[in-house]
């Protein structure tokens, strides 16, 4: 295959491969990291969730409490320690994460196409965003190196992180052009635009609806991806 015909999916996990059953479930595993290592919450019940890589979302939840960014940054390695065991606990304590309708499937069909490759661009930290994959059993389907929550404070860095993790992974120049990002927020299009990679848009998310997702033109807008057929005719066209 020519190097041009590749593309490289980069896929949002939380809204658009699975969904927790409550809105709330980010906030309550974070709650208790922030607490163990800052000991505080801040003001974490009023910063909005959508589309906010995690430590933009605990700096948000922080910032009145005057700790900065480089004090959050100094001590990632004990928060996505403490990350890992609040998601598995919570986990254990009957939070539950289910795929969404027709990812499985979707994820199988692209995994089949020589065209295309697949990897994560989450705002989750890398230590919850693996766990929450193994948990529903899709974590081979992702085989390149992607972009995580804990590698930036601004999710609009990430697709260019992923990038230049998978070009050398694959030893392959790769245009922004040949990336898409698949996500249901605002901010999986604009970190999509800034970037200059594709996007398709999912209304599976708790927070946008098609025409919310719509107005912020993405390249593609999908109710959701139950449809393998739909999503392989729109991928085909980017």
């Amino acid at each position: 295959m020519d190097r041009t015909d590749v593309r490289v999916l980069l896929w949002d996990i939380d809204g658009t491969v699975l969904r927790s059953a409550r809105a709330t479930t980010f906030t309550e595993y974070t709650r208790p990291v922030l607490e163990a290592v800052f000991g505080t919450a801040g003001r974490i019940d009023e910063v909005p969730l959508t589309g906010m890589t995690a430590l933009q979302y605990i700096a948000e939840s922080l910032s009145c409490e005057d700790i900065t960014r480089e004090a959050i940054f100094e001590r990632i390695n004990e928060i996505a320690s403490r990350y890992f065991c609040e998601i598995e606990r919570a986990a254990l304590n009957g939070a539950e994460f289910r795929v969404l309708p027709g990812v499985r499937d979707d994820l199988e069909a692209v995994s089949e196409h020589p065209r295309y490759h697949c990897a994560v661009l989450t705002g989750n930290f890398e230590t919850t965003a693996r766990y929450k994959l193994n948990l529903v059993d899709l974590s081979d389907y992702f085989d390149l190196p992607g972009a995580f929550g804990d590698h930036s404070f601004d999710r609009r860095d990430l697709p260019q992180l992923a990038a230049q993790r998978i070009r050398s992974h694959l030893a392959m120049e790769l245009e922004p052009s040949q990336f898409v990002v698949i996500g249901d927020t605002p901010d999986d299009i604009a970190c999509a635009r800034h970037f200059g990679a594709c996007s398709i848009a999912v209304a599976t998310g708790h927070s946008y609806t098609i025409d919310n997702l719509r107005a912020c033109a993405p390249d593609a807008v999908l109710p959701d991806l139950s449809s393998t057929e739909q999503f392989m005719h729109t991928l085909a066209k980017l």
